[in-house]
Order: C-alpha cells, then sequence, then structure tokens
C-alpha cells in the first residue's frame, strides 16, 4: 500500500474519530458530571466497546458483506432511538442529582458503541475505500480496524479531558451545556436518518 494512502487513511481516521459522535458526547457529559473515578467504567466500556464493533467490521468487510446493508440498516434505526433516549437523558440530568455510578456503568458505555452507527460507518468506509484496493486479507483488515479503534480510543480521551478542564464551568452551567450536548445528539440522529 503507498504511503499517500496510509497517509489519507489516517488523515481520515482522526477526524472522523474527533468528531463530535454518540461516545465522544456521552463521555464528556459523564466527566463533567461524575468526574473521572465515578466515570471511569463508562469511559472503558466505550473503548472495550470500539474495538470489539471495529473487529465486527473487519469480519464483515473479509466475508459477510451481503449481510452489511441489512444489519446496517437495523442499526440505523436501533441506534438513532437509543442516541435519542442519551440525548433527553443529558437534556434533565443534574450534575449530582441522578445516581451517576448506576448511570456511568461499563455495560451502558459497551453497549452504545453497539448501537453507534458512526463506528460502523466509519470502520466499513476506511477499509473499503482505503485498504481492500490492495488487499482483503482478514489479518490486515483486522489490523487497520485495530488503528481506527486506537485513534478512537484517543479521540475519547480527549473529550474526556476537555470535559475535566470545563469540569468547574460546567457545574455553574449545567443546565445550558447538558441543552447544547443535547441538541448535539439529536444532529446525530438527524444524520443517521436522513
Amino acid at each position: 500500500m503507498p504511503g499517500y494512502v496510509i497517509g489519507n487513511f489516517v488523515v481520515y481516521s482522526v477526524i472522523n474519530a474527533f468528531t463530535p459522535g454518540p461516545g465522544n458526547i456521552l463521555a464528556l457529559n459523564t466527566v463533567t458530571n461524575y468526574g473521572w473515578k465515578k466515570g471511569a467504567p463508562l469511559f472503558f466500556g466505550i473503548f472495550s466497546g470500539y474495538y470489539v464493533v471495529q473487529m465486527i467490521c473487519a469480519v464483515f468487510v473479509y466475508g459477510m458483506s451481503t449481510l452489511l446493508p441489512d444489519v446496517l440498516g437495523v442499526m440505523k434505526y436501533v441506534g438513532a432511538a437509543y442516541i435519542l433516549w442519551l440525548a433527553v437523558h443529558i437534556a434533565v440530568s443534574r450534575p449530582d442529582g441522578d445516581g451517576g455510578e448506576r448511570s456511568a456503568s461499563f455495560l451502558k458505555g459497551f453497549m452504545l458503541q453497539f448501537v453507534n452507527v458512526k463506528i460502523y460507518l466509519f470502520g466499513i468506509t476506511a477499509l473499503t475505500g482505503y485498504v481492500t484496493n490492495y488487499s482483503t486479507a482478514l489479518p490486515v483488515l483486522v489490523f487497520f480496524e485495530f488503528v481506527i479503534a486506537t485513534i478512537g480510543t484517543v479521540a475519547t480521551s480527549a473529550w474526556i479531558g476537555a470535559g475535566l478542564a470545563i469540569q468547574k464551568v460546567y457545574l455553574r452551567h449545567y443546565r445550558l451545556i447538558n441543552i447544547i450536548l443535547a441538541v448535539t445528539l439529536l444532529e446525530c440522529v438527524y444524520s443517521i436518518l436522513k
């Protein structure tokens, strides 16, 4: 694979990973509400789910591409419903008022990634747009999806860092910030369903 293709793959992956999406927004909201310690299980769930979903994408691109339109069609609506639920939950949440430890669970972060259509499309598009022209070997596809998941984990960590940086401001203006985050998630739902 030529170097310029790898460079384009990395640029695409970084831009896609750092843009707002359900995982990044949930991580930001969780750290501002509950801090790092209470939010850590959710963050590790998001990270783990990201890797698992990207490995699933590699397997799909490798051998089951005929199933993808049906699977993504269903995931699109399931994902949109879940993201809508997250938007409502974020809009009405309070900094200390709604059971942070239960809300910031590993399972919640992990399961979010399974309905996060953005990362499915991200993984599949990156493989089919940059990698499969040069190799369709499963180990190669898995490697590139591992790279995508690692970039995604770094991006989500940056969103967590941003949340820590604005935590004091958030505590003073949580209602406005939660509304902005919820509206951003609504835009995610719109972009999935359009």
